[in-house]
């Protein structure tokens, strides 16, 4: 899989090798697997709610406010849950910046949906991983313009100094 990647960004000029959306993290889980969850059966809330809290977020393109969840507050080092996209991304990993406003910039112009990775950091040098889902109905005809997503925040930090592992 890894071969087939790197042919497809050497092939496309608007490729680059670091973009890579998903990382796999290698840590320790606190608790065991629960019984009967590696069984496929459908949605299980409380399988999701043993390995991430999530949270959806909404956003005004016509006035450029995010509005996250509690969660969503504490874990982006924030003390408001209203605050602009550069306020949002300053505890991202500085390499992952620029990609993720691109995304934001691509979707504020046209109805999309996206999806982005990243690390935040946090207090004592903790990384922890974040994953957004998101759509928006871009500022065309009628509409002034929203977005509406989800962080997904699986329940590990990375201590510091730690890499996150590329899938090979």
């Amino acid at each position: 899989m890894h071969g087939i990647r790197l042919k497809r960004a050497q092939g496309n000029p608007r490729l680059k090798l670091g973009d890579i959306l998903f990382k796999i993290a290698k840590a320790n889980l606190a608790a065991p697997f629960a019984p009967g969850s590696l069984e496929l059966g459908g949605h299980d809330p409380d399988l999701l709610a043993q390995f991430c809290v999530s949270e959806g977020w909404t956003g005004d393109l016509s006035s450029g406010v995010i509005k996250l969840g509690q969660w969503s507050t504490m874990l982006h080092g924030l003390t408001s849950s209203e605050c602009g996209l550069l306020s949002l991304m300053h505890c991202y990993d500085a390499h992952d910046r620029a990609r993720i406003l691109d995304l934001f910039e691509q979707a504020a112009t046209a109805s999309s949906s996206f999806c982005y990775s990243t690390t935040a950091l946090g207090v004592g040098g903790h990384r922890q991983p974040i994953f957004c889902v998101g759509e928006s109905i871009g500022a065309e005809g009628k509409h002034a313009g929203s977005m509406v997503g989800m962080f997904v925040f699986p329940r590990f930090k990375l201590e510091p100094g730690s890499q996150l592992a590329s899938r090979q």
